[in-house]
This record gives C-alpha cells, sequence and structure tokens, in this order.
C-alpha cells in the first residue's frame, strides 16, 4: 500500500523553482547552451547533441515543431550549477542533502502544472513527442530521459531511477529490465503473481531529481528526491495509478508493465559504456494516460558514443559513485582527501582518491573498499595528497613515477560485476585492479619533493657567512636572507667561502660551514 502524504495547499510550496525549464533559463543566462532556432528534423537530432560540450535547446523539432532540450547534465560544471556549488564541492554537497531530511507534500491536482493537461484513452498519443533515434543501430526511437516511479508491495515505498523506454506504437513502448535494479526485483515479484506492474515516468525533471533516480538508498524515493533538492517536494498522484510524481515535473507517461515477463524483443541501444547493448527480451510497457503542462519541454539524455565525458548517463554516474565510494573509504582509512570518477570511462569504472597517510597499509584499505562498495568500480587509482585526482595531467605523471608493477598493482577476481563490460567475453564475475601511486610510508626523500618555484622573504643578514651562521641552507634560503633578487653574487659568495675549504653540503644538498671553520 503506498505511503500516506500530508495533503497542502500549493501555495505552500514553489511548483517552480525546480521546473526544468527554469533551470535551463539560468543555464542559457551561463552561457552553457547552444540554442538551435530553426527547425531541425528529428533525424538531425542526435547529430547536434553528440559530442557537444554544452546543453542543447532546440525550439522547433520535428514536424510538429516541440520544444526541447538535450545534454541537460552532461557536463560537471552544470551538476554543480544545480546544485548551487562549485564544481569541487559536488560530492560533499550531495553529502549533506543525503543526511538533511526534507518534506514530501502531496498537493490538489488542479494545482499540479503537470496535470495542466490530460490525455487518456484514445487521446494517448506518444508520437506527439519529439522522440528520435539516437544512435545508428539502434532498434528504434527511443526516450532516454525518462524517470520511473514505482511503489514496492513489500514497504509501500515509492521507487525512482532512470530508464528508456523504445517505442513501439503510440500507446507502447519496450523497457529495459534486464539489469539488476530495484524496480526490475518490484516487477517480478508482481508478475510472478500475474498481476501487472503500475508505473509513471516522468520526461523533463530538474537534474536532482536524475541524481536521485542513479542511487540506491534504503528509504521512501520521494524522500531521497527531496532531500537531494534540499527542499520539500510537491508530489500529485498519478491519473490512472496510485504512483505520487513530482508535480513540476514537465511531463509525466502512466501505464503498466504487462505479467507476461521478459518475452518483448527490446534493443539494440547504445549504451553508457560506449558500446552497443545487444537485443534482449524484456517487458513491454503501456501507456494508459499522459499529463503535461501547458508548455511541456520535452529532455532527451545523451548516452553512449566516442565523447563519453559530454554524456548525461557518464556525468551523473560520476556524481553516484563518488558519493558511495565515498561512504566506503570513510570507515577504511583515516582521512580521505578526494574522489574523481572520471566521466570518460561511463562514470564508474575507474576511480581515482587521494588521502593523507597516516598508517602504512592505508592505501590498500582504500583499494579494498573502493572495490567493495560497488559493482560497477573496476580500476582504482590512490595517490598522495598533493595529486589532484581531476587532474589527468597529474595522475598520468604520478602512474609514471610513482607506480612499480610488481610492487604496487593489486589484482583479484571473481567479483559480482556489470554484464554490459564487453571485456567480460561473456564471464558472470570479472576482475579489478588496484593501482597503489602513492609514496612509500614515511618522511618525504628528495627524490619524491615536488619542483616549484622558489619563494622568498625579507632581508635578514648581511653575509653569506652570517646566513649559514645559522645553520644549513638551500640556495633560494640564501638568496632570501641576503634579500637578493638576482643570485649571481650569492654564488660567488659561496664560492669565496669554498675555496676557504670552509664550506660543505647536506645530503639534500644545503649549503652549511664546516667544522674546519
Amino acid at each position: 500500500m503506498a505511503k500516506a502524504l500530508k495533503s497542502v495547499d500549493a501555495p505552500e510550496i514553489d511548483t517552480e523553482r525546480f521546473r526544468l525549464r527554469r533551470f535551463i533559463d539560468r543555464l542559457i543566462q551561463a552561457g552553457e547552451v547552444n540554442i538551435h532556432d530553426e527547425p531541425v528534423e528529428l533525424a538531425g537530432i542526435a547529430a547536434i547533441l553528440d559530442g557537444n560540450p554544452k546543453a542543447v535547446l532546440i525550439r522547433k523539432a520535428g514536424p510538429e515543431q516541440t520544444e526541447m532540450v538535450g545534454n541537460v547534465v552532461a557536463s560537471r560544471q552544470r551538476i554543480a550549477m544545480a546544485l548551487d556549488v562549485e564544481p569541487d564541492e559536488i560530492r560533499q554537497e550531495v553529502t549533506r542533502r543525503l543526511a538533511t531530511p526534507q518534506p514530501v507534500m502531496e498537493i490538489d491536482r488542479a494545482d499540479a502544472p503537470v496535470q495542466e493537461i490530460v490525455l487518456t484513452g484514445d487521446d494517448v498519443d506518444l508520437t506527439r513527442f519529439p522522440i528520435h533515434l539516437q544512435h545508428g543501430m539502434d532498434g528504434g526511437p527511443y526516450i532516454s530521459a525518462s524517470l520511473d516511479y514505482s511503489i514496492d508491495e513489500k514497504t509501500g515505498w515509492t521507487n525512482t531511477g532512470c530508464r528508456r523506454l523504445m517505442l513501439r506504437n503510440k500507446r507502447q513502448t519496450g523497457i529495459d529490465l534486464l539489469s539488476p535494479s530495484d524496480l526490475k526485483a518490484i516487477y517480478e515479484a508482481s508478475a510472478a503473481q500475474g498481476k501487472p506492474l503500475p508505473v509513471s515516468f516522468t520526461v523533463g525533471a530538474h537534474p536532482c531529481d536524475h541524481m536521485a533516480g542513479t542511487m540506491r538508498v534504503p528509504m521512501d524515493e520521494l524522500e531521497l528526491l527531496a532531500r537531494l533538492r534540499g527542499a520539500p517536494l510537491p508530489v500529485v498522484k498519478s491519473v490512472t495509478n496510485d504512483i505520487r510524481v513530482p508535480a513540476d515535473a514537465e511531463i509525466v507517461i502512466e501505464g503498466f508493465l504487462d505479467a507476461r515477463g521478459h518475452v518483448e524483443s527490446e534493443g539494440p541501444y547504445g549504451e553508457f559504456l560506449g558500446y552497443y547493448g545487444v537485443m534482449k527480451r524484456n517487458p513491454l510497457f503501456t501507456v494508459t494516460a499522459i499529463t503535461m503542462r501547458g508548455d511541456a519541454l520535452f529532455q532527451t539524455s545523451t548516452i553512449g558514443g566516442k565523447t563519453m565525458a559530454h554524456t548525461d548517463t557518464a556525468n551523473l554516474g560520476s556524481v553516484r559513485t563518488e558519493v558511495t565510494v565515498w561512504r566506503a573509504l570513510e570507515s577504511a582509512v583515516r582521512e580521505p582527501v578526494s574522489i574523481c570518477a572520471s566521466p570518460s570511462n561511463g562514470g564508474a569504472f575507474n576511480v581515482r582518491i587521494s588521502l593523507r597517510q597516516r598508517v602504512p597499509g592505508e592505501a590498500r584499505n582504500a583499494i579494498a573498499a573502493a572495490m567493495g562498495s560497488q559493482a560497477n568500480c573496476k580500476n582504482v587509482f590512490v595517490v598522495d595528497d598533493d595529486i589532484d585526482v581531476f587532474s589527468d595531467q597529474q595522475m598520468d605523471w604520478a602512474l609514471a613515477t610513482r607506480f612499480q608493477a610488481d610492487r604496487d598493482m593489486v589484482i583479484s577476481s571473481g567479483f559480482r560485476t556489470l554484464p554490459l563490460d564487453p571485456s567480460l567475453d561473456g564471464r558472470r564475475t570479472g576482475s579489478k585492479a588496484g593501482f597503489d601511486l602513492t609514496i612509500p610510508f614515511g618522511e618525504r626523500p628528495l627524490d619524491f619533493t615536488v619542483p616549484a618555484a622558489p619563494e622568498f622573504g625579507e632581508k635578514r643578514f648581511d653575509t653569506v657567512r652570517d646566513s649559514l651562521a645559522e645553520g644549513p641552507k638551500s640556495f633560494a634560503d640564501l638568496m632570501s636572507d641576503l634579500g637578493s633578487r638576482d643570485g649571481r653574487e650569492i654564488a660567488l659568495a659561496l664560492d669565496e667561502v669554498r675555496e676557504e675549504g670552509k664550506l660543505d653540503r647536506t645530503e639534500t644538498g644545503k649549503y652549511f660551514l664546516s667544522a674546519s671553520q
């Protein structure tokens, strides 16, 4: 039975603040959107989106000249804007929000913008939307930005996730339910009883809603969505089922998964790892109602291709991975510093971690924790806190200079993994690798000290001898002590002391007065 929610009057909550169209307005002001005012055929949409570093707003898509947007969260910068933080603060902000409860508030249908227009019966027609072919070998046009909402009969909780829909006709679509997920478990429990499963999909949602769809947290996921928004969530009951959905969405597609099980062909489809997923047998989704705003903005998501770092799914996956792995790190090592799941590998397979080592072995602990935290985490790179995990250049340098394969690589096998990984070659379990790119624990020797431009302070002594009398000094120390902004006169002064047989040097190259003085 669905969880009861408090009913309130609409004026108490804002149904525009988290509307997708309002967020796109912000992106336009920030210069993050490519706008196409001219008509665009549906066949040309994919090429405009593919590899585009910006969001794309098409004013006149297809023969109906429908307004649509894509690539909304295909960059870390735009996800940060959705959370009102800087890009390097995303993980911290998501963690903070997840720990901060927010109310879920049911409003009347008359006050729900997403039900301004209600289509049922013969008026239901999915082809009114600009559903386009996304990849050359896809099995058909797909709705790719759809977020599913269903009710788990065991708990009464609402579950949400990111699920694609393959257009079959005006009232039916395919859906991918083969990979392990909460929705798959809920559906199969319903189908086992011979019952269809009601599902409602939103199309056109705030980025926080999409983040909620990627995460697995043990709670009613309407509450999860509210927490990620950091604000009360207005919901409304669907027209043809008991599922409550965000009342501020652009479009809702209501319907059910029939009880016959995985019987209909679905796919192929260009998946988030950059390769095609093969044709599968999946359930059939039948539409019972479409509700929408009067000026609904259709949304499509970018998935797959050669430019993974510029896809919606990879960037959303990065956030989920960083939050999930960080939780495991907090109990595995004393001081994790930063984490990056780079979107160019799908946002999950390669994870970079920096930490401050407090005791020997913490790098290995971090590797083990990350490997076990989620199935998709395949290769783990651990560095010291002087390396920026968001910098490909610094990570490449650390791999080149701090790693010996026979000493610093950890390889394990037999892990649960993602079946979409083509390198598995049909196996049901996979292997994982850890790369310890940290400097050996303890005092950092000179050959592991990173060169940097010299820094100078105020003049303290009049001669090199006076400065050296205080103790060993580097050449830069001597320049600073004597107020030199040249350095050549320091070299000459040192040579005078050397000629007298009174100059020596430490193992790290510092100059000092020898005992023969």
